[in-house]
């Protein structure tokens, strides 16, 4: 077995911003990847859901990182990609349509008790999936729903019918 050298895991192997670049151009593709191809569901992460994001950490960490092999490389991405993760939640904050466009919008699910199917199906949500979401708000029947909102980040929110 060799020594460890503690200076050359500190050195860098790839230009600094080469790694900058390559980190942003992989955070903004798989941020458009997440945002506007990926669908939400339904306030939950499968099985499935957690096998993709390991595969495509995997696949986009050799396109970010290139053929680094010393700390600082690593911790010069890392960085690289929580300095753009903060950037936008602050651009997002600070510029209300930039939070339209990064946030999805609330879909329309139940209007006045009538299940609106043809949204169910376009959110891949089943009829199942939506009255346990209901019964968690304590409704049995959708006529007791006035609205049902799928949220931004797959909650379902419910605005109930007055009773009389």
């Amino acid at each position: 077995m060799g020594s460890l050298d503690l200076g050359s895991i500190f050195d860098f192997d790839v230009p600094v911003l080469e790694i900058i670049v390559r980190g942003t151009l992989m955070y903004w593709f798989l941020f458009i990847l997440f945002r506007f191809v990926i669908r939400r569901d339904v306030g939950s992460i499968g099985i499935a859901d957690v096998l993709f994001v390991v595969l495509v950490a995997d696949a986009s960490q050799n396109a970010m990182a290139g053929e680094y092999t010393t700390l600082s490389d690593g911790v010069v991405l890392v960085l690289t990609l929580a300095f753009w993760n903060v950037m936008l939640d602050w651009l997002s904050w600070r510029i209300p349509w930039l939070e339209k466009l990064i946030e999805p919008r609330p879909i329309l699910l139940i209007k006045d008790g009538r299940v609106l199917y043809r949204e169910l199906r376009r959110q891949f949500i089943s009829l199942d999936d939506l009255k346990s979401k209901l019964r968690m708000h304590g409704i049995e029947n959708f006529s007791e729903v006035r609205r049902a909102y799928m949220e931004s980040d797959g909650d379902v929110s419910v605005i109930e019918r007055k009773k009389k």
